[in-house]
């Protein structure tokens, strides 16, 4: 009777710390997302500063934001991986591994009247595709523009394949959907020489986090 009282005793202890363990990990992986968003709109509005003036000082305030957000990225993407691991009993004592117990890190992403979820992983290969999209139709309407072709994405090869920069780890159809979201974006940008959606950065174009995240609406 003492032996089973001390195994149920061990037992009921391994699910406590698994508990405690789990929560404060998934907590974290949350407060790093929570910092990095902040740490990104504020980038976007040094940005916006820069280009409304034009002046070093808000360049360089731009430029400091934006290794802040990059930092806070880092710090987050280091939650991620704490925070996808499970504890399990060891024998000796308690062990870490990977598994599909411990939701924490995976988002929901909304389409069409529908949320799918990913994990991390896919969250950020959709937003790769955004900006992909965003990238590509950017420098075809400069080219349309150009060449003095009619302002029409339409025609466009690369945006009616959709798979520029796929990878299969996520659906087709969604990359698809979400490239030519970006792809759309950029266009009108390029075509009318604006940063309505995005910005440039050397010879670089890149769509605004809140254009980004207003088209994902991505959630944990």
């Amino acid at each position: 009777m003492r032996l089973f009282s001390l195994r149920n005793t061990v037992a009921a202890s391994a699910i406590g710390l698994f508990t405690l363990v789990g929560g404060a990990a998934a907590q974290n992986v949350n407060e790093e997302y929570r910092e990095w968003q902040r740490a990104q709109r504020q980038a976007q509005e040094e940005l916006r500063d820069y280009q409304r003036s034009g002046s070093r000082d808000d360049l360089r305030d731009y430029r400091q934001a934006q290794r802040r957000a990059q930092q806070e990225y880092n710090e987050y993407v280091r939650s991620q991986r704490f925070g996808n691991r499970t504890t399990y009993n060891a024998g000796n004592g308690v062990g870490y591994g990977y598994g599909r117990a411990n939701r924490a890190g995976m988002y929901r992403v909304y389409r069409n009247g529908s949320y799918y979820e990913t994990n991390q992983r896919g969250a950020e290969l959709l937003r790769q595709a955004v900006n992909n999209g965003y990238q590509q139709g950017y420098r075809q309407a400069q080219m349309d523009r150009r060449y003095g072709r009619g302002g029409n994405y339409y025609g466009s090869s690369i945006y009616n394949s959709g798979t520029y920069g796929y990878q299969s780890y996520v659906d087709r159809n969604q990359y698809q959907y979400y490239f030519q979201q970006g792809f759309q974006r950029g266009y009108e940008d390029g075509y009318n020489n604006q940063s309505r959606y995005g910005y440039r950065s050397g010879n670089s174009f890149n769509i605004l986090g809140t254009i980004l995240n207003g088209i994902l609406q991505i959630s944990q």
